[in-house]
């Protein structure tokens, strides 16, 4: 049952962050941007993809590939806040940045949890 949730959860985290910069490539002027406009595309995509994989998949790897993707966009972020990314800089003041990395977070910390849930469950058997 746990396990099960956590699955959601993660989803939920990769479907809101595919949100996210879809959201922002659609309405805020992202998609203009050179490198960063079909980053945002790729990020959207792979969030769908990863979400479904979670949901139908029971194997560690997508759940491990969810874990990267909020990794690795939460990673982005920080550099873009901070020094920039491809020309871009952000400040951390719209609500999409910051559900952006509530969302990318959700999909790191249930998805170390599900990794955890599932050695021990093994570890059981």
């Amino acid at each position: 049952m746990i396990a099960w949730v956590l699955r959601v959860l993660i989803a939920a985290g990769l479907l809101g962050s595919a949100w996210v910069h879809l959201d922002l490539w659609l309405n805020d002027g992202f998609a203009d941007i050179d490198v960063i406009g079909p980053l945002f595309l790729v990020n959207v995509v792979a969030g769908a993809v990863l979400a479904l994989a979670v949901l139908l998949w029971h194997h560690w790897l997508p759940v491990l590939g969810a874990i990267g993707f909020g990794a690795a966009t939460l990673v982005a972020y920080l550099v873009s806040v901070t020094v920039g990314l491809f020309g871009v800089r952000e400040e951390f003041q719209t609500q999409a940045e910051v559900w952006g990395v509530v969302t990318e977070a959700a999909c790191v910390l249930f998805g170390i949890a599900l990794l955890f849930a599932r050695r021990r469950e093994d570890a059981r058997t």
